[in-house]
C-alpha cells in the first residue's frame, strides 16, 4: 500500500491527467482522484470531499487555473495548489505564486513533480500544525481571562452565601418542625445551596477549587459512581464498562473526579433520547516523544478515562465552544452550560488533559488524560452524616465579611464553643498573642486585608508553636500554595460551609 493521497485534478485533458497520475503513483502514493475543467464542477468536487492537493493546469478552453486557485482562496480552501502547465511563461508563473499558488511545472517535464508534492504536503502539516497550536494558546487565554472573572465573582458570592446558610440554619433551630415557617427556611436553604452549587461550578472552571487530593483508583470511582448513575440514565441506554484490571493509580480530588464522570454521562444521556449505548473505559497510557506531538499530550505516563456514546453527536463548530460557560446546545431552561466548563476546569487543575472527538450522527467521545501515579490507591472515606459536633473549647475566629463572620459565630456560640471574632489578619494575631493560653483552635479566613491567613498563621505559630489552624476559603487564589498547605495537614474549609461541616472540622483537628 502506498502513501494515501486525495487529489483534485483540474484539467480539461484527459490523457494529461493520466500522466499526472501515473507520475504521482510511480513517486509511491495510493491516490484518490477526481478530474474536473468547470467551476461548476470544481465546486461540487469540494463540497463532496476534503482534498490534500490540487493539481492545476493554467489555461483551458472554459476555465482557467487563476480563476480556480482564487476560487478556492475565497472559500476557505488552503490546500497545496500546484500549477502544471504547457503554456505558463515567468511573469505569468511568478504571478501564480504571488496570488497563492504554491509550485509551478512544465508539462513536458515532471521530475519535479513527486518532489514538489512531498514538499507542499510537509509544510501543509506544518501550517495546519501552527494554527492548531495558535488556536490552542488563544482558548487558553481567553478561558483565563473568563476564569479570573468566574473566580472573583464566585468568591464575592460565597461569603455571602455563607451568611445566608448560616442564618437560615439558626433561624430553623427556632423554629417549629412541622411550621410554615420551618418549610420556607428550607425553600431558602435549598435555593441557596442550588447558588451555592453553581459558584462551585465557576470555581471549578475556574481553577481556584480547593482540592482534596488522594491516590485513588479510577475503576473504584467509575464503579461507585455508575451505580448511583444507572437509575439516572434509564434503562433505554445500555451502560458498558471496560476498566484495564491492571490500572494505575492518580492523585486527584475524589470528589471532583466524581463529578467529572457525572457530567460527562449525564451529557452522553442527553445526546441519546432514544437510546443507545454508553460507553466507560480505563486504560493506562504511555506517551514518549514520538506520540505526544500527535496526540496533543506532553510526553508521560498517564490512566485514560474514556467516556463515549453513540448520541447525536456535534460538529466541528460546536465542539470548539462547548468547554465555555455558559455554551450549550439544550433548549432554554434545560441547563446551564457550566456542566462541560466544570469538567474542563476540574481536569485542568489536576495536571490533565480533555480531549472531544465527534461528528453530527456519529456519537461523542471524550478522553481524559490524567498523571499516574506508582504508589497504591488510597480507601475511600465514608460521608459523615452525623450531627454538628458540640464542644465547649475556645475558638479564635478570623473573617473580613462581616455577615460571614457574625453568622459563623452565632453558629458557633449555638453549639457551646466560646468565640474570639477578628477582621483581619492583623487583629487575629494581636487576639491570639493576648489569649494564647485560652484558645483551642484558630479559623482563619485565607485572603484578609492587613494580613492573610497564611501569614497570621507563621506569627501565631511563633508565638505558641503547633496552634491548631484551620483555613477556610472561597477562591484558591493561589492553588499551589493552599495543595502544600492541605498536603502538610492543615485542613482546608470551603465556602460556604454549614455548621455541621465547620463543627466537623474543628473536632476532627482538637482530636488530634
Amino acid at each position: 500500500m502506498g502513501i494515501p493521497l486525495r487529489l483534485l485534478i483540474i484539467e480539461d485533458l484527459e490523457d494529461d491527467a493520466l500522466l499526472l497520475l501515473r507520475e504521482v503513483r510511480r513517486g509511491g502514493y495510493d491516490v484518490i482522484h477526481e478530474r474536473v475543467d468547470s467551476p461548476a464542477a470544481l465546486a461540487a468536487a469540494v463540497a463532496r470531499q476534503q482534498w490534500d492537493l490540487v493539481i492545476s493546469d493554467y489555461s483551458m478552453p472554459q476555465f482557467s487555473g487563476t480563476d480556480a486557485l482564487s476560487f478556492l482562496r475565497e472559500k476557505g480552501f488552503d490546500m497545496p495548489f500546484i500549477f502544471v502547465s504547457g503554456t505558463l511563461g515567468e511573469e505569468t508563473a511568478v504571478a501564480a505564486l504571488k496570488n497563492g499558488a504554491q509550485d509551478y511545472l512544465v508539462k513536458g517535464n515532471l521530475q519535479r513533480l513527486v518532489p514538489a508534492i512531498q514538499r507542499e504536503l510537509r509544510e501543509s502539516a506544518a501550517r495546519r500544525e501552527r494554527r492548531h497550536l495558535e488556536q490552542q494558546v488563544q482558548q487558553l487565554q481567553k478561558f483565563e481571562a473568563i476564569g479570573r472573572l468566574a473566580g472573583g465573582i464566585a468568591h464575592d458570592f460565597n461569603n455571602a452565601l455563607g451568611a445566608i446558610l448560616g442564618w437560615v440554619e439558626l433561624a430553623g433551630e427556632d423554629a417549629p418542625p412541622a411550621s410554615r415557617v420551618h418549610e420556607r427556611l428550607q425553600r431558602i436553604r435549598d435555593q441557596a445551596e442550588r447558588a451555592a452549587g453553581l459558584t462551585a461550578q465557576l470555581l471549578a472552571f475556574a481553577r481556584r477549587q480547593v482540592l482534596q487530593r488522594k491516590r485513588i483508583s479510577l475503576n473504584a470511582l467509575v464503579e461507585e459512581a455508575v451505580k448511583l448513575l444507572r437509575t439516572v440514565i434509564g434503562e433505554h441506554i445500555e451502560v458498558r464498562i471496560c476498566a484495564a484490571p491492571d490500572l494505575r493509580a492518580t492523585v486527584a480530588d475524589p470528589a471532583q473526579l466524581d463529578q467529572v464522570l457525572v457530567n460527562l454521562c449525564l451529557n452522553a444521556r442527553d445526546a441519546m433520547p432514544q437510546g443507545g449505548r454508553l460507553t466507560i473505559t480505563t486504560e493506562n497510557i504511555e506517551f514518549g516523544q514520538d506520540r505526544c506531538l500527535s496526540a496533543g499530550v506532553p510526553p508521560g505516563s498517564y490512566v485514560l478515562l474514556s467516556v463515549t456514546d453513540t448520541g447525536t453527536g456535534m460538529d466541528a463548530e460546536t465542539i470548539e465552544h462547548i468547554f465555555e460557560p455558559f455554551f450549550t446546545t439544550k433548549e432554554m431552561g434545560k441547563g446551564t452550560g457550566l456542566g462541560l466548563a466544570t469538567v474542563y476546569g476540574i481536569v485542568q487543575q489536576h495536571g490533565g488533559i480533555i480531549q472531544c472527538q465527534s461528528q453530527p450522527g456519529q456519537g461523542t467521545a471524550f478522553r481524559v488524560f490524567l498523571p499516574a501515579d506508582s504508589g497504591p490507591p488510597e480507601a475511600r472515606e465514608p460521608e459523615d452524616h452525623m450531627q454538628p459536633r458540640r464542644g465547649a473549647e475556645t475558638v479564635l475566629l478570623a473573617e473580613d465579611h462581616d455577615g460571614l463572620r457574625e453568622s459563623a459565630q452565632c453558629m458557633l456560640e449555638s453549639l457551646g464553643y466560646r468565640v474570639l471574632a477578628a477582621t483581619n489578619g492583623a487583629e487575629a494575631v494581636e487576639l491570639f498573642r493576648r489569649h494564647a493560653d485560652r484558645i483551642h483552635v484558630v479559623v482563619l479566613d485565607v485572603v484578609m486585608p492587613k494580613l492573610s491567613g497564611p501569614n497570621a498563621h507563621l506569627q501565631i505559630s511563633a508565638i505558641r508553636p503547633g496552634a491548631r489552624v484551620i483555613y477556610t476559603t472561597g477562591y484558591a487564589s493561589d492553588a499551589t500554595a493552599l495543595a502544600t498547605i492541605s498536603e502538610a495537614g492543615v485542613p482546608i474549609l470551603q465556602k460556604p460551609y454549614t455548621p455541621k461541616s465547620l463543627s466537623h472540622t474543628i473536632g476532627k483537628v482538637l482530636a488530634r
